[in-house]
């Protein structure tokens, strides 16, 4: 796994089992460069053949924000005509789903502004933990644009139908005290306690089987995106943990009454 990615606008480090990526534009509050984008299915596909790692933070560098959005300055070159537009907005689908479907969990830690695609980043996440003076908002409405149906699945996912028109329709920004009542985000912590309790929260992970949460998030990963019946995947992975090392470890434990061992 490398140390950096996008020319320096991405940095991963690890911290035992604990991976982080953080967003490193800091001069330009953390804005989300093409560049990024393109890179985010490359991290995640470096962090699924590293050993060891049971969960994955996401932050912004510097503290101001996580992310004020898409990085304006490039604009003019990546909706520049139909074809440039379409490839742009792939490259951030993608790199999205690169994190939505990454089979660790995913914890966005959220300092400052979060808006737009920085919001959408967040949102493919599993959990968003955030500090109590972060805003939120996403904005196309602002700038005579709409938001994709992808990233707009992500709003309703979280936040049900209204909200996400609310939010939309108007572009306003929410505090973080709101966002936290309308399930936006999943905890909100004085700015000194975030990162203790995000680390508490993954040594919590670290404590529970890896297959099984791998097998656990893409079943309700399914569900969310609509599936009415389990992939046939799916299905062969939920059978083969019944055959697995975590499940001999798991059931050995308790019968022992000591915590279990997970690889």
């Amino acid at each position: 796994m490398k140390d950096s990615y996008a020319d320096g606008k991405l940095l991963v480090r690890r911290d035992g089992p604990v991976a982080t990526i953080e967003l490193n534009q800091p001069e330009r509050r953390n804005a989300l460069a093409e560049a990024m984008w393109r890179a985010l299915p490359e991290v995640a596909a470096d962090l699924t053949t590293e050993p060891g790692i049971h969960a994955l933070r996401i932050h912004g560098a510097g503290g101001a924000a996580f992310s004020a959005g898409a990085d304006i300055s490039e604009f003019e070159r990546v909706y520049g005509d139909p074809a440039s537009t379409a490839a742009y907005n792939k490259a951030v689908r993608d790199g999205q789903a690169a994190i939505r479907y990454l089979g660790l969990p995913t914890i966005a830690e959220i300092r400052g502004a979060c808006v737009g695609g920085g919001l959408g980043l967040a949102l493919a996440c599993d959990l968003r933990f955030a500090v109590d003076d972060a805003r939120f908002a996403i904005t196309p409405a602002k700038l005579g644009l709409a938001y994709s149906f992808e990233d707009t699945q992500q709003l309703v996912e979280k936040v049900g139908p209204a909200r996400a028109k609310d939010m939309l329709f108007t572009g306003r920004l929410l505090p973080a005290a709101e966002a936290l009542a309308i399930g936006l985000v999943d905890r909100v912590e004085p700015a000194s306690d975030l990162t203790a309790s995000t680390d508490a929260y993954c040594a919590l992970l670290g404590q529970a089987s890896s297959a099984s949460i791998s097998v656990l998030k893409q079943t309700i990963n399914a569900i969310a995106d609509g599936a009415t019946e389990a992939p046939v995947d799916l299905v062969d992975r939920f059978e083969a943990l019944f055959d697995g090392p975590h499940f001999k470890e798991g059931y050995r434990a308790f019968l022992a009454k000591r915590r279990p061992r997970f690889d």
